[in-house]
């Protein structure tokens, strides 16, 4: 999917099938859908690589790379009344500076190995699919299918619009 605005991409979501919780277990790449949101490109700029579901009590939703391979982030360490203002970190010099960062392993120091969100069955603009809620953060991310191997995703976060990504199965 292109680039679009809030309108149309809840226009998208609204339209596509819903998405069992079976169907999410494995691995899945991850990547920003454009629609002008504050924190468009952030995720990218820090390395994020995608989402992680083992089972329904074992999901990992901050899978990250770096030059050393992949590894976990504990959304915890990501405080939840900053979001608002995250967009900051992807614009001029302070995204410059957040990339850099990123790229010397500073994300590592909030690295974990205990799961971060669960998988659920959640009724979202009409329709149950599975969604992901974390545990630490007043966050969940609805899914909908695009395709056999494609989700859009849709992060529901308190205080902000929401928030558009693809998964792609690994």
């Amino acid at each position: 999917m292109e680039g679009m605005d809030t309108k149309q991409a809840l226009e998208r979501f609204d339209q596509l099938p819903a998405v069992r919780n079976d169907e999410m277990i494995g691995s899945w790449a991850g990547s920003g859908l454009p629609t002008g949101h504050r924190l468009d490109g952030l995720l990218e700029t820090l390395g994020w690589k995608g989402k992680r579901f083992e089972d329904q009590e074992t999901v990992h939703p901050l899978v990250f790379a770096d030059s050393r391979g992949e590894f976990l982030v504990d959304p915890a360490w990501l405080p939840a009344r900053l979001l608002p203002h995250a967009g900051v970190l992807t614009s001029g010099a302070v995204g410059r500076v957040a990339e850099s960062l990123s790229r010397r392993g500073l994300l590592r120091v909030a690295t974990t190995r205990r799961p971060g969100a669960r998988l659920r069955r959640v009724e979202h603009r009409g329709m149950v699919s599975a969604a992901m809620v974390y545990d630490a953060l007043p966050i969940i991310d609805h899914f909908r299918r695009l395709d056999e191997v494609t989700l859009l995703g849709l992060m529901d976060a308190r205080g902000l619009e929401p928030y558009f990504f693809q998964l792609h199965r690994q």
